[in-house]
């Protein structure tokens, strides 16, 4: 955790923070869905989730990028439900039926956290909060009275609210967001969020303005800043080109991104033809060109240069 997160304790900012974020469940806006219903009492919108999160699991997880995983692998907390809820999502079961998975307090999600720092994991590793963000500033307030100390990662669908991002500002530590979709009509066609663009766009703006480019130690472990993520989709290079231009133009040439090819047809991809199929080698290969074409100079791919020279297309 950066000193700053314990500054916020410390002053009592962020017990404010906590108070104000439950108040936003009483007609919840914590995602650009603004379902408006009370969560306080029960009442479920998009995410089906209440006054208390869902935690589908939790463990020391490898399949992360380097500077998360190190030698002891990320926290990761999976949270039950999702406000993107993409059709095609590899965590179908986890994203769209919540109720299957149990409740937890913020006792036991700051206990969680505690016990995955006590195993050695380097982070603390929040994977679809942007439904449960009140519950995770209560958790961390008792998690880091207790002395909680590894880095806070938000991450996320890139699916965020400016006003709660604002809450986390100086709580989140590394901000880890997919970049799906430069498209309305795929946003619209597969996740029901045609605003999605717009809210991504703003969302990145804002994170890298709070937390900069990924700072790396001298042992190979982030330490805080901005990672995305771009998940390449069949059929859809063309978005990938403009999300690429985006991240270079807009954040910076330094962003870390991590240019993902493991899209499959999951949950109910099927009902979409063109989604119906993996991600082709030279989709995949065409992103890392627009990558280098666009000047980002850090990408996950640390061969990039060495791949797209042996396969002539550099």
């Amino acid at each position: 955790m950066t000193a700053r997160s314990y500054e916020l304790l410390r002053s009592g900012e962020l017990q404010r923070r906590a108070e104000q974020s439950r108040d936003v469940l009483k007609a919840c806006r914590l995602c650009p869905r603004i379902c408006g219903i009370n969560r306080l009492e029960g009442q479920h919108g998009i995410c089906a989730t209440g006054r208390s999160a869902r935690l589908a699991s939790y463990a020391p997880h490898f399949g992360e990028e380097q500077p998360l995983v190190g030698t002891h692998g990320s926290g990761t907390l999976f949270f039950a439900s999702c406000n993107l809820r993409c059709c095609f999502c590899q965590n179908y079961e986890i994203s769209h039926f919540p109720d299957n998975y149990p409740e937890v307090s913020a006792g036991e999600l700051a206990a969680v956290m505690l016990k995955l720092q006590r195993k050695g994991c380097h982070n603390i590793n929040l994977v679809s909060p942007g439904h449960v963000v009140p519950q995770i500033i209560e958790a961390l307030i008792i998690a880091l009275e207790q002395g909680l100390e590894v880095p806070i990662v938000y991450n996320s669908s890139g699916y965020e609210a400016a006003d709660t991002l604002e809450l986390l500002d100086g709580v989140i530590d590394i901000y880890m967001p997919d970049f799906k979709f430069w498209s309305t009509q795929s946003s619209s066609s597969y996740c029901h969020a045609e605003d999605y663009p717009d809210n991504a766009r703003a969302a990145l703006l804002t994170m890298h303005r709070q937390v900069g480019d990924l700072v790396i130690d001298d042992r190979g472990l982030a330490v805080e800043g901005l990672l995305v993520r771009h998940l390449v989709m069949p059929g859809a290079i063309s978005e990938s080109k403009e999300i690429l231009a985006f991240i270079a133009a807009s954040l910076s040439s330094r962003t870390y991104v991590n240019i993902m090819d493991q899209y499959r047809p999951c949950g109910t991809a099927h009902h979409h033809a063109e989604l119906n199929r993996p991600v082709s080698s030279g989709e995949y290969l065409e992103a890392l060109r627009f990558a280098e074409q666009a000047g980002l100079t850090r990408i996950n791919q640390t061969d990039i240069r060495s791949l797209l020279g042996k396969l002539g297309i550099l």
